[in-house]
């Protein structure tokens, strides 16, 4: 029975990944922040069969802990301060986590493998917000990275440690470029939740308005389900590599707007939906859209859900959220 260890399992992606590899007879050790993280119940809720452990990406001695009892084949580092908003407030811890992390995990690694290095593989989850300002169109694994915000350059630092450590010491390690991925466990504090959450209480009346930033921001955005198989798939392969996760269809967020007021069956969205600069980033990405080619060709990946197809899933979900909610 293969063993993975999730850091970052109370995340969509821990969630799903952790569906997935339980699925396929993993066993599946799940690292947690914290003595009483609240998140800790929905794990156990929506994935009972995963074991628990205890750890912080900031201490390497409980990642090395967390290797001793799990003995992974596979380690997958979900686990980063992810809302890029925050990393303004918030960017020496959001690069203590997110980038300082990855290289403990990476250590922790070497560390508990010693000698026999090939018999952990590791997975790093990079962001085309390392793309940042875009010096290509659409952006594939030789993109120049030019982040805009501390989450992004925080990534960066991550995904060239985990090239540092495929290079310097033979480690079977991957590095997913995911595009924007969401789902109905998305947090409600990402765009696309948001708004499929207000446009759930608007249908239902107990919501008016609906408050956003920049409409003219285009993404590239996928089902998370879809893209934690692409990870699975890259530590399958002989070695480790690099690999943009993507639609490769770009949408603005005026079209995400009108996309779920229309599956709600509200019209003239825009009547609804007001502007406030305190939404708009120091430095905007403006547009995101990824060349999945080489996820394509070389993991025989591709996506089962399009745009609108996600853009219903999540409504749809929060509106039966909303309405079991007051029964």
């Amino acid at each position: 029975m293969p063993r993975a260890l999730i850091t970052g399992i109370t995340g969509q992606d821990g969630l799903y990944l952790s569906e997935l590899l339980l699925s396929k007879g993993y066993e599946v050790y799940g690292l947690i922040r914290g003595q009483n993280n609240p998140k800790a119940e929905l794990v156990a809720r929506e994935v009972p069969d995963v074991r628990v452990l205890t750890g912080d990406l900031t201490d390497l001695s409980s990642l090395l802990r967390a290797l001793r009892v799990a003995q992974p084949d596979e380690v997958y580092n979900l686990g980063a301060v992810s809302f890029v908003a925050y990393s303004w407030e918030q960017a020496a811890l959001t690069t203590e986590v997110t980038a300082t992390g990855v290289l403990n995990v990476l250590e922790a690694i070497r560390l508990h493998a010693g000698d026999d290095l090939s018999r952990v593989r590791f997975y790093q989850a990079s962001s085309s917000e390392m793309f940042g300002k875009v010096q290509e169109v659409p952006q594939r694994e030789s993109t120049l990275l030019w982040p805009r915000s501390p989450y992004g350059v925080a990534k960066v630092y991550g995904h060239y440690m985990t090239i540092n450590y495929r290079e310097s010491y033979g480690l079977h390690a991957s590095s997913g470029i995911l595009f924007n991925h969401e789902s109905p466990r998305r947090g409600p504090e990402f765009v696309t939740r948001k708004v499929s959450l207000a446009v759930a209480a608007i249908k239902l009346g107990r919501q008016d308005k609906l408050v956003m930033g920049n409409l003219d921001a285009r993404r590239d955005w996928g089902f998370a389900g879809d893209y934690v198989d692409a990870m699975w798939r890259m530590l399958q392969q002989p070695e480790g590599g690099d690999f943009v996760v993507s639609t490769g269809e770009t949408h603005s967020i005026r079209e995400l707007l009108e996309t779920a007021f229309d599956v709600a069956g509200i019209a003239d969205w825009e009547k609804y939906v007001e502007q406030d600069p305190r939404f708009f980033r120091p430095a905007e990405v403006d547009l995101l859209i990824g060349d999945a080619t080489r996820a394509r060709e070389v993991l025989g990946w591709k996506p089962s859900v399009d745009f609108p197809g996600l853009v219903r899933m999540m409504v749809e979900s929060d509106l039966k959220r909303l309405t079991d909610a007051v029964r």
